[in-house]
């Protein structure tokens, strides 16, 4: 019989090669079960048949009342993460005949209603021309970060997969192309005239080989190119989001503005103007039609004429 331990190995295995995870996901998966065997291990539980219902409960008190060194506890949604990994590593088991708990058993805890930040109107329109409204909006700088801003809002993209774009992923005279996502997974993804005029802007001005689609401009990266020593030149998640950071500073917004932050704006104005929720699923590249229905409460257009239609009418006549 295989021990936890065992198994654990086994499943990480599984997931690298049979479901072809990303190294961090799997690291995510490794991190989250540790934790769970660790605790499993000092109650003396060290076989997969001694997973019991009362040991996962005991297991979520735990998550509920840990603390870290700050005595910051877990976020809900961490403590669903840890759930999740275990929910499949169960389903492995059970696929691989060893006996255990059934993963049907472990239910996640009720979230609460998710805030969605976005931007419109004017905000918006003030952190998309922030690059270009400064003395040197013409500049090799400038125009990389306006057209990092505008693609990320014309496509709906998530940093990573913007960071992971290569000149040859685009053609400027198409209106899509396609990126990897999650998993993965391939989708369609659109351009609008303003992301491709900037992003044309962009790399006309651009005298360099590197594959990269955005790429550092600072002195370092220009003496690696003229001596072609290769490097990492390609701009990291990290740097575009103090791209973001700092050009939202710049327009005078106050509130917390990250590239998730243009996503969410990217998703919003779909469904406020119409669009049905299926469609920017998909453009979304969301698995589960669950997580794109965090927008509706913000842009259900049905609710606002009825609001428009019957609230106050009273007070209007007077």
């Amino acid at each position: 019989m295989s021990s936890l331990n065992e198994c654990l190995k086994q499943f990480l295995d599984y997931l690298e090669i049979e479901k072809n995870r990303s190294l961090q996901t799997t690291r995510n998966y490794e991190f989250y079960l540790r934790r769970f065997l660790d605790f499993a291990q000092k109650g003396g539980v060290g076989d997969p048949k001694n997973i019991t219902t009362n040991l996962v409960h005991n297991f979520r008190l735990w998550l509920n009342r840990f603390q870290d060194k700050f005595g910051k506890p877990l976020q809900k949604n961490t403590q669903n993460y840890h759930l999740i990994a275990l929910r499949s590593f169960l389903k492995y088991l059970n696929r691989q005949d060893i006996k255990t708990l059934a993963a049907e058993k472990i239910e996640l805890g009720k979230m609460p209603q998710r805030q969605v930040d976005f931007l419109d109107g004017s905000d918006l329109e003030r952190l998309l021309d922030a690059p270009t409204q400064q003395k040197k909006g013409n500049n090799l700088v400038s125009l990389r970060d306006r057209a990092i801003l505008e693609l990320l809002f014309s496509a709906g993209l998530r940093v990573s997969e913007l960071a992971n774009l290569k000149r040859d992923n685009i053609n400027l005279k198409k209106e899509e192309f396609t990126v990897r996502g999650k998993g993965s997974k391939l989708r369609v993804v659109f351009l609008s005239n303003q992301a491709r005029y900037w992003l044309g802007k962009y790399l006309e001005i651009r005298h360099d080989v590197e594959p990269w689609l955005f790429i550092r401009h600072d002195r370092a990266a220009k003496a690696n190119q003229k001596t072609k020593k290769q490097s990492n030149n390609n701009l990291t998640p990290r740097s575009v989001q103090r791209i973001v950071e700092k050009h939202a500073k710049a327009a005078g917004l106050t509130k917390n503005i990250t590239p998730h932050t243009l996503r969410h704006s990217f998703a919003t104005d779909l469904l406020i103007n119409g669009a049905d929720i299926r469609s920017v699923q998909a453009m979304l590249g969301h698995a589960s039609i669950t997580t794109t229905q965090i927008y509706t409460h913000i842009t259900n257009q049905q609710l606002r004429e009825v609001h428009k239609a019957f609230h106050g009418r009273k007070r209007q006549k007077d």
